[in-house]
């Protein structure tokens, strides 16, 4: 499925909900507009949250520490996150004009907050040198399996280089995923395709990847895509590299350099 929701009069997108839309996907997920000066604050009770800056200046501030981040926009690779377990009051005040992806999703565990910087965060690059360039690709991981495994989420972003396929070649796996899209110019579009369907990409929109869809996407040439990619664990079976299943009729692709 895909949707573009609008941002409410207070700057929220409710991108999904558990308990609302898009429930299928398992998680809470939140784009919130923040004017200079103004504070988001939280203490959830049941799930583990994280919030990534996806442009502006903030400063994250959870018990005795605080830090700030500053990104123009997400095309800027600088990403910053806080990520905390359930009971965890933090605050995220604005220090200039900023926007934040909130993701959550319960989990009866705790663990130590983590900042992430754009010096802790993966970075790597794909595609470069299998089918002419045509899948070249920059993937940034906040946290997965590798770094946090007591989390119920993986976060990370994708930058999908203009006129380039990324999510690629055509896989399936049985955790849910949600991809939310920004463009590098407001008119830049892509095409993601989810099993049989396949949509138009557009800034502000996202993808909801339901379980064993095969998906994928490409952008046009001169635009630059960029989403924030985002996988609920299943209990007893975590997303993980190993668990991305590929058509039969696709795997040729993987070895074509």
């Amino acid at each position: 499925m895909f949707a573009k929701p609008s941002f409410d009069e207070n700057g929220l997108q409710v991108v999904c909900e558990m308990n609302g839309s898009h429930a299928d996907m398992m998680m809470n997920i939140y784009v919130k507009r923040l004017k200079a000066g103004e504070t988001y604050r939280l203490l959830d009770e049941q799930n583990e949250t994280a919030v990534l800056l996806l442009g502006g200046e903030v400063e994250f501030a959870w018990g005795d520490k605080t830090a700030t981040g500053k990104r123009a926009n997400p095309f800027e690779r600088k990403p910053y996150c806080l990520h905390v377990c359930k009971n965890t009051a933090f605050s995220v005040k604005a220090l200039a004009d900023s926007e934040i992806l909130i993701q959550q999703t319960n989990n009866d565990g705790t663990f130590d907050p983590v900042f992430y910087t754009p010096e802790t965060c993966l970075y790597q690059e794909f595609g470069k040198g299998q089918w002419g360039g045509a899948g070249h690709r920059i993937v940034s991981t906040m946290f997965d399996p590798d770094n946090a495994p007591y989390s119920n989420m993986v976060l990370g972003e994708v930058f999908n280089q203009p006129g380039k396929w990324s999510s690629y070649p055509p896989h399936h796996h049985p955790q849910p995923e949600v991809y939310y899209y920004r463009f590098d110019k407001p008119q830049g579009f892509g095409a993601s395709f989810i099993g049989d369907d396949v949509y138009k990409s557009v800034d502000g929109a996202a993808s909801y990847i339901e379980s064993n869809k095969n998906h994928q996407q490409v952008t046009a040439p001169g635009y630059e895509m960029y989403y924030v990619w985002m996988v609920r664990h299943l209990p007893g079976d975590p997303w993980y590299k190993t668990t991305r299943f590929y058509e039969d009729c696709h795997t040729w692709l993987l070895d074509e350099q």
